[in-house]
């Protein structure tokens, strides 16, 4: 005779108005899950993302907000491509650009193969986020070999952290060089950290590592009185940075 285990939990659900419960109401198991509901108009998801919360879901379940404890972030100020990575790129003739192709990295993101067949990118995630791309709040870097778009990610603007979405490549070490190169750009206006939202094996080759959900909010709510150069995000090529 077969038994089946039913876990069932209990999560707020959004109304109309923009507030999210307080982080440390999120769930230990699964891992940060905060609340469910609401929408992902541009006003929510800034307030989700200036109060370190993200939306996560597949297609066949309703919005999802989390707030995972440990937070992984990768420290701007610490980082160091590999040697390996370094020697690679000396050897193409790969070129960097900043916001020319929003909308083809999201696609592109969204379509990467996936063990489970599936992406978290759903169609209404990527019309919030080109949402949030045309108010100037998402940003995008794309690394190219001649006019191919071969490599690139995207992710959130916070204050003075970025908050990193997903990336993608069709060559190798194209996402890594475009993460690499996305650190030279932020490290030149002083930001700390990338956050990363959850840590995994890719992410911390890339340098990823965990610190506390409250170790993060307390550098969120620093850095998020403070903000990047206008100019930084003006779409357009740029000199990679450290590769000879």
């Amino acid at each position: 005779m077969k038994t089946q285990s039913i876990i069932m939990i209990e999560l707020p659900q959004l109304g109309p108005d923009l507030s999210f419960p307080e982080n440390h109401f999120a769930l230990d198991e699964p891992n940060g899950l905060l609340a469910f509901g609401g929408d992902l108009t541009v006003q929510r998801l800034l307030t989700a993302y200036q109060s370190g919360i993200f939306p996560w879901f597949s297609e066949d379940e309703p919005i999802l907000w989390w707030s995972p404890d440990p937070r992984g972030v990768v420290d701007i100020r610490t980082f160091s491509p590999s040697k390996s990575l370094r020697k690679f790129i000396r050897k193409q003739h790969y070129q960097i650009s900043i916001n020319m192709q929003f909308d083809a990295v999201i696609d592109a993101c969204a379509n990467v193969p996936r063990a489970d067949s599936g992406t978290w990118i759903t169609e209404q995630m990527i019309d919030a986020y080109k949402a949030l791309h045309k108010a100037g709040q998402a940003h995008s870097i794309e690394v190219w070999d001649d006019s191919t778009l071969i490599g690139g990610l995207y992710g959130v603007v916070v204050g003075r952290v970025f908050c990193g979405e997903s990336m993608f490549h069709t060559r190798s070490n194209s996402s890594k060089f475009a993460f690499w190169q996305l650190i030279e750009l932020l490290k030149s206006v002083d930001a700390k950290i990338i956050d990363c939202q959850m840590q995994n094996p890719h992410l911390q080759s890339l340098g990823c590592q965990e610190i506390s959900r409250n170790r993060f909010l307390h550098i969120l709510n620093q850095e998020r009185q403070a903000s990047f150069p206008d100019k930084i995000w003006h779409p357009r090529f740029i000199s990679a940075v450290g590769v000879s």
